[in-house]
C-alpha cells in the first residue's frame, strides 16, 4: 500500500499585494515539505487574488504576477504544487493553474469555463481553455481544473475521468452565500459518484470588497465519501492521506492529453496522517462568521484601523457593533449615539447599555440645536407648508454629517447599518444612514438580523445585545410615535416577498399565487423598483444571499418597465 499525502492551503490572500500573497505560499510550501506532502494546491488566481476584475487590463499587473510565479517554481522543490495563476500567450490572457514538479513548471491548466453571470464577469477578460489534460503524479492519474470546470455537467471532470483520471484536482474562488457550502459539497459528491474520481477541492478563504470566501475545502472518495474537510472561514493547511489502492483502476477511455510528471510512488512510506473531521456551523453562525471575516479584511486590507457606528438603540446598529468588535476589537470601534427631538429615553439607555456590554467607547453628541437650525434656516422657504418626511431626512443627514466629519478627523471608517429589508425598498436616506465607507448588513434580511442578534447573544451566554433591544418594535424614530410597521409591510410579510421578486424573479402575479395579500406585493415591487438610484450610491457591503444588489443584481436607473 502508499499514499500520496495531499495538502489543501485555503489561504487568505490580498488582491494585487504580490509580495504578500507570494510570501503567504512560500511559507506553506515550506511547511508541505516539512510534513511530507506530495501534492500541494493552492486556490484560484492565488498569487495575484480574485477577482481581479479591470486590474487584468494593466501589462504590469500580469508581468508582476508572472515573475511571482518564476519565484515560486524555483522554490518548489520536493513535491509537486498546482498554483492558480493569469497565463499570457500573445494578446490573450488566461484563468490557469500551473502544474509545479520539483521546482520545474511542467505544464500549465487553462481554465475552459468561463462563468458570466451574478458576480462573475470571466468572458470579460479571459480566454477560454480548450484542452483538458491529465498528468501522471507520484503513479497517480491526475486532473486538474478551476472553479466552474467542476460545475458543468458533461464539462472537464466528465472529459479527464473517460480519459484515464483517478483524482480531479479543483483549485477554486468560490464565493460565499448562505447554503452554499452544502449545495457544493452536494455537486462535488455527485460529481465523483458520476464519474468515479475522487475529488480534491481547494477554495480560498477571506473577505475582497463585497465578496467571501469561505474556504471549506474537502476531498471525497469515488463514492461520495467526505475524507477530510477544511473549516470554514478560516485560513488552513489541509492535510489528508489518499490510499492509491483504495483508489479504481484508470478509467476506460484513451487519453486526451497526457503528461508525465512522475513515474512512480515514493519508495519509502510515509506514517498515515489521522482522518481529521472537522465540525459544521449552523445557519446563523455561518452568516456571522461570514461578516465578521468580511468586515475585517475590508477595513485591513484598505488600511483602517479604527470604524466608527452611530447608534440608535436599535436592532440594526447594535448587530453591526457586535460584528465589528468581534471583526477588530472592541478598542477599534467607536459608537456614536445622537440623539434627537424624537429619541425615546429607552433608545438612549440601550445604546448606552450597549457599549458598555461591548466595552466600546461611545460617544454623545445631541443633535437637537442642529436640527432646529435647519428649520430656521428653512423657515422662509419652508413657509405654508406642513413637515414630512423633509424633516425626518434633515435629521438623518445632520447625523451623517457627525459621522463624517469624525471621520475625516480622525480617520475612522463609517461602518453604516442599514439592512437589505431598508435597501430594498429604500427605507433610508441618502448622505443621511446610508452615508459612510462599508455597508456590514446591506445583504442581510430584516428577519436574519434578529436571528443573528439572539445567535450573538447564545455565543456570549448573555444578552450581549440587551433584550430590550430586540423586543422592542422597530422604528427609525424621526416623528414621534414612529414604527416602521406605519411605512412598510411587516418584515415576516416583506422579507419574503423580497426574497421572492429580488432574489428569485418571480412575477407580482407568481408572488400572490403564494399566499400574500395582493396590494401588500404591489407595494412592495413598486418601493423596490423606485430605489434603484438609491442602491446604486450606497456603499459596498458582504454578500451573504444567493442575490445581492449591486454586483448580482444589474437593473437599470432610467426604467420605465413595471411589473403586472
Amino acid at each position: 500500500m502508499h499514499q500520496l499525502r495531499i495538502g489543501m492551503a485555503q489561504i487568505n490572500t490580498t488582491m494585487g499585494d504580490f509580495p504578500g500573497n507570494k510570501g503567504k505560499i512560500l511559507k506553506t510550501i515550506e511547511d508541505a515539505r516539512a510534513l511530507g506532502i506530495d501534492l500541494l494546491t493552492f486556490p484560484e488566481l492565488a498569487i495575484c487574488g480574485y477577482p481581479p476584475e479591470d486590474l487584468l487590463f494593466k501589462p504590469q499587473f500580469i508581468s508582476e504576477n508572472l515573475k511571482v510565479l518564476n519565484d515560486i517554481v524555483r522554490n518548489s522543490t520536493g513535491l509537486t504544487v498546482v498554483v492558480g495563476f493569469v497565463d499570457a500567450k500573445g494578446n490573450d490572457i488566461y484563468n490557469a493553474a500551473a502544474i509545479i514538479y520539483h521546482g520545474k513548471l511542467a505544464a500549465v491548466y487553462h481554465k475552459v469555463c468561463l462563468p458570466n453571470y451574478g458576480v462573475f464577469d470571466e468572458q470579460r477578460y479571459f480566454k477560454a481553455g480548450s484542452t483538458y489534460p491529465i498528468y501522471l503524479i507520484n503513479g497517480l492519474s491526475l486532473g486538474v481544473t478551476i472553479c466552474e470546470d467542476i460545475w458543468v455537467e458533461e464539462g472537464p471532470v466528465t472529459c479527464q475521468a473517460h480519459a484515464g483520471a483517478e483524482l480531479i484536482v479543483n483549485i477554486s474562488a468560490s464565493p460565499y452565500h448562505f447554503g452554499k457550502g452544502k449545495s457544493r459539497e452536494e455537486m462535488l459528491k455527485n460529481n465523483a459518484i458520476k464519474n468515479s474520481v475522487f475529488m480534491a477541492y481547494c477554495n480560498l478563504v477571506g473577505g475582497q470588497d463585497e465578496l467571501v470566501f469561505d474556504g471549506n475545502s474537502l476531498v471525497c472518495d469515488d463514492e461520495g465519501r467526505i475524507l477530510g474537510k477544511g473549516k470554514q472561514f478560516e485560513e488552513e493547511l489541509v492535510v489528508l492521506d489518499i490510499d492509491h489502492d483504495a483508489i479504481a483502476n484508470l478509467r476506460p477511455g484513451r487519453p486526451l492529453s497526457q503528461k508525465m510528471i512522475s513515474e512512480k510512488p515514493p519508495d519509502s512510506p510515509k506514517p498515515l496522517i489521522p482522518a481529521r473531521k472537522v465540525a459544521e456551523l449552523g445557519p446563523e453562525a455561518e452568516v456571522y462568521a461570514a461578516l465578521v471575516l468580511g468586515t475585517r479584511d475590508y477595513i485591513i486590507k484598505n488600511g483602517f484601523e479604527k470604524v466608527l457606528i452611530g447608534l440608535s438603540g436599535g436592532i440594526d446598529s447594535s448587530l453591526v457593533a457586535a460584528i465589528a468588535v468581534d471583526a477588530l476589537g472592541a478598542s477599534n470601534v467607536i459608537g456614536v449615539a445622537m440623539p434627537s427631538p424624537y429619541s425615546s429615553p429607552g433608545s438612549i439607555s440601550d445604546a448606552k447599555a450597549l457599549a458598555n456590554n461591548l466595552g466600546i467607547k461611545l460617544l454623545t453628541i445631541p443633535i437637537d440645536k442642529i436640527f432646529q437650525s435647519y428649520i430656521e434656516t428653512l423657515t422662509d422657504v419652508f413657509k405654508n407648508t406642513k413637515p414630512d418626511i423633509t424633516e425626518e431626512n434633515i435629521q438623518a443627514r445632520i447625523r451623517g454629517n457627525i459621522l463624517m466629519a469624525l471621520s475625516n478627523k480622525f480617520g475612522w471608517l463609517v461602518l453604516t447599518t442599514g439592512n437589505k429589508s431598508e435597501m430594498a425598498t429604500g427605507y433610508a436616506t441618502l448622505y443621511g444612514d446610508m452615508a459612510g465607507g462599508f455597508a456590514v448588513i446591506k445583504d442581510v434580511p430584516k428577519t436574519m438580523v434578529y436571528k443573528l442578534a439572539e445567535h450573538r447573544n447564545s455565543m456570549a451566554g448573555d444578552s450581549l445585545i440587551p433584550t430590550t433591544i430586540i423586543d422592542k418594535e422597530p422604528s427609525a424614530e424621526l416623528r414621534p410615535e414612529q414604527k416602521d410597521a406605519d411605512t412598510l409591510p411587516r418584515y415576516d410579510q416583506l422579507d419574503p416577498i423580497l426574497t421572492a421578486y429580488v432574489e428569485e424573479d418571480k412575477s407580482i402575479e407568481q408572488i400572490i399565487s403564494l399566499g400574500f395579500e395582493q396590494a401588500t406585493v404591489e407595494k412592495t415591487a413598486k418601493l423596490v423598483d423606485r430605489s434603484e438610484y438609491k442602491r446604486r450610491q450606497a456603499p459596498p457591503g458582504i454578500k451573504i444571499t444567493p442575490r445581492a444588489f449591486g454586483r448580482d443584481r444589474r437593473l437599470p436607473i432610467t426604467n420605465q418597465f413595471k411589473e403586472r
